[in-house]
């Protein structure tokens, strides 16, 4: 996935974990203790290897912080 390739929903989601505001519990993920609206975001993005996999507090990868700071 490229910065080009990013939705501005997928932007904000990104902004969101890198502001520590996301959490991954099971296969949805949280922003701010709510489940996101979009529920297939977390996924797309966990499959593209922008945020972590793993559950718990969600983290950007380094290939999340490289596609966001481009986009």
């Amino acid at each position: 996935m490229t910065a080009s390739s990013l939705t501005h929903r997928d932007r904000a989601v990104l902004r969101a974990v890198a502001d520590g505001r996301c959490e991954i519990s099971g296969s949805a993920l949280l922003v701010d203790g709510l489940c996101c609206a979009d529920q297939f975001a977390g996924l797309r993005l966990r499959t593209a290897g922008l945020i972590s996999t793993r559950p718990g507090p969600a983290a950007l990868t380094s290939a999340g912080y490289e596609v966001l700071s481009a986009a």
